[in-house]
């Protein structure tokens, strides 16, 4: 038998954007899956380092991004590159460098895995100090570059595209130090149930278009109901899934502005299994996060961007439209548009099922956990 004690990975996330806790699951199954003798522990930086302030700042985060979303553009872009406002701006978030210490002096990690990019700076700020000599990843959860993600100590750095692979080069980053793993997904994005058998449990007809609408975790869409409600203009009758996320507000609302409507709708709050309304979709409409983006590439979902907010969602936006995983609408009447379009013409949507399936591996936990391993097995040289 067996006695020898696991290898315990910390993966570091905050709920500041439901992505970075999601990828931090993901790092979890595939180090709990894949990983012998490991065990991932993973912590919300924010909640153990300002506990006190936690709640409050994650409220004002929330309402910040969607009552007032241009002072997030400002911030994001006087930021991008690094300079002294950008550091006097982080140093605040470096105030909790003693909490993050005591945490690892605890846990003894063999790797430390940052979901969030003020953790990564935490940690590399500690190897700079000589605190701590272990393994830092950095996963770098939307698909562009900012100066808050790139840190000296930080030895390896998983990125969900080969551009952005790129710009983190000519950012002064040493290429070996990079992979092009893709973001990350969780493993139930690549083993999902048979089409036939979910078909059946949400009473689907396959001869009919079906769209899901995703809200985000925090159910943010659009500007409120007018762009549900002018779904109806859509010409033929389809099946619609709606995700509100936490938003219980927005649901209620829908159920009754929706209740007669022409099309088949279903509206869920939080989902649990979206990815079985994934697997039976023919389109998904959703801002450009990095993370929801990634599940639906996974599983060969074509996408319909709208409402991007400022910053890193507009830069996901441009990457995932050049690229041909997905279409865009810059207002109501666009979005309609594009709809009826696609509901008429599918040679678009196969188009963009191609160009998915010939990244799909990349998302693979598999190749994950490949990463993670090499870099557990560096630290026997180091400590």
């Amino acid at each position: 038998m067996n006695n020898r004690e696991q290898d315990k990975y910390l993966i570091l996330s905050a709920a500041f954007g439901e992505g970075h806790k999601q990828v931090a699951n993901a790092i979890s199954e595939a180090v709990n899956d894949m990983v012998a003798d490991a065990e991932p522990i993973t912590i919300d930086i924010m909640e153990w380092v300002h506990p006190n302030l936690y709640p409050i700042s994650h409220y004002i985060y929330k309402k910040s991004i969607k009552k007032f979303p241009q002072v997030y553009s400002f911030l994001y872009k006087k930021t991008r590159v690094k300079n002294s406002f950008s550091v006097k701006l982080n140093s605040i978030f470096l105030s909790g460098m003693q909490t993050v210490l005591k945490i690892i002096q605890e846990i003894k990690p063999k790797v430390v895995v940052s979901t969030y990019p003020f953790a990564a700076g935490i940690i590399s700020k500690l190897k700079e100090q000589g605190l701590i000599d272990i393994p830092a990843i950095t996963i770098i959860t939307d698909y562009t570059d900012h100066s808050y993600w790139i840190h000296p100590s930080t030895d390896q750095y998983m990125v969900g595209s080969a551009r952005l692979r790129d710009q983190l080069i000519a950012l002064g980053v040493e290429a070996d130090k990079i992979k092009n793993t893709g973001i990350p997904v969780r493993k139930r994005f690549m083993d999902v149930l048979p089409t036939d058998l979910l078909l059946d449990k949400y009473m689907i007809n396959p001869n009919m278009f079906t769209l899901l609408i995703m809200g985000g975790g925090d159910g943010f869409f659009g500007k409120g109901l007018s762009t549900f409600k002018a779904l109806e203009s859509i010409s033929t009758p389809i099946q619609l899934f709606i995700v509100c996320g936490k938003n219980k507000k927005l649901k209620t609302q829908l159920e009754w502005e929706l209740k007669d409507s022409k099309h088949d709708v279903r509206i869920f709050g939080y989902c649990e299994k979206v990815e079985e309304l994934m697997a039976i979709s023919d389109l998904m409409i959703s801002k450009p996060g990095g993370v929801t983006t990634s599940e639906a590439m996974a599983m060969g979902l074509p996408i319909l961007l709208y409402h991007s907010l400022p910053g890193q969602e507009e830069d996901n936006a441009e990457y995932l439209c050049r690229s041909g995983f997905a279409l865009s609408a810059q207002s109501e009447k666009e979005l309609i548009a594009q709809i009826e379009n696609l509901v008429r013409d599918s040679v678009p949507l196969r188009w963009m099922k191609q160009r998915m399936k010939n990244i799909k591996p990349k998302h693979h936990p598999r190749k994950l956990s490949m990463s993670l391993s090499k870099q557990q097995d560096a630290v026997h040289y180091v400590t």
